[in-house]
């Protein structure tokens, strides 16, 4: 299994031969939700840049890497979408930009996706802090041998959804209105969706959204040490739970519809120096 260790090592000499600053806090973005953030920004490149294979984008994922510099705050590498299996990608290269993040010195991972609402609490636009996940996708970036220096052979993952980062994204939610809900995430590896039989078997499971990411870069920042919490939109209903047919560009209009709201909690989280601590 390649780790792509040497690739990873080039790519932090070429980030910090560049002069850019060493993030404290990575940021990723999911279908559709990529946002400019009014903060100090010192690079924006595209993420094909720091990878070592060609890159193809889906929709909803442009692909770009920013560095922001926010005052008296961590700096942060904001990775404007995010790289799925379901594209061809292994599991070891869809975490590249999170491994690449932890190696740089970042110990706070934030993400979001987009996701189908299992529990029907849920409603198409709501926003769930993620309280816990199933991996479904018969996929993990810990397969083979991984370097001992990036963490223990079998990493602990309670608490993989840190509850103190879960708090303050809580707490700046409050200041500004907007509602968060919690929930479990169910990690499959797409890129159909879901069967409505699949849906239910997720909501037995205890599963109250379910999507085609982010899993495999909790379980590669929990190995590295980097403390990690998800909002996920609820872009639609599951399979099954409606008449209408699922289609990624109900997806991407939920997306826009919601990145507003997460650029202004992200303006105000990111800028806290408690993030980082």
């Amino acid at each position: 299994m390649n780790h792509y260790v040497d690739e990873l090592a080039a790519a932090v000499s070429a980030w910090r031969d560049r002069g850019w600053p060493d993030p404290g806090v990575a940021l990723v973005s999911g279908s559709g939700l990529a946002t400019d953030l009014a903060l100090p920004r010192v690079a924006r490149v595209r993420l094909q840049e720091l990878l070592p294979w060609e890159v193809h984008a889906v929709v909803g994922h442009p692909l770009e890497v920013e560095v922001l510099a926010p005052a008296g705050a961590a700096p942060v590498v904001y990775f404007r979408g995010r790289l799925h299996c379901y594209q061809g990608y292994t599991a070891m290269q869809a975490v590249f930009p999170i491994r690449l993040a932890a190696l740089l010195g970042a110990k706070v991972l934030l993400l979001t996706n987009a996701a189908g609402a299992v529990a029907e609490r849920l409603l198409p636009g709501d926003l769930a802090l993620i309280t816990d996940h199933l991996n479904l996708s018969g996929l993990n970036p810990l397969t083979g041998s991984p370097p001992d220096a990036w963490g223990p052979r079998f990493p602990d993952m309670i608490g993989a959804y840190d509850e103190r980062l879960r708090a303050l994204l809580a707490a700046h939610a409050r200041e500004i209105g907007l509602e968060l809900s919690e929930g479990i995430y169910g990690g499959l590896a797409g890129p159909a969706y879901e069967t409505p039989a699949e849906v239910r078997m997720m909501r037995t499971l205890g599963a109250d959204l379910v999507g085609m990411s982010t899993v495999l870069e909790v379980i590669a920042a929990r190995h590295m040490g980097v403390r990690c919490a998800c909002i996920s939109l609820a872009a639609n209903a599951a399979a099954g739970m409606v008449a209408e047919p699922l289609d990624h560009e109900d997806v991407l209009a939920a997306g826009r519809a919601a990145a507003a709201r997460l650029k202004m909690l992200f303006e105000r989280v990111l800028v806290d120096p408690a993030l980082a601590v």
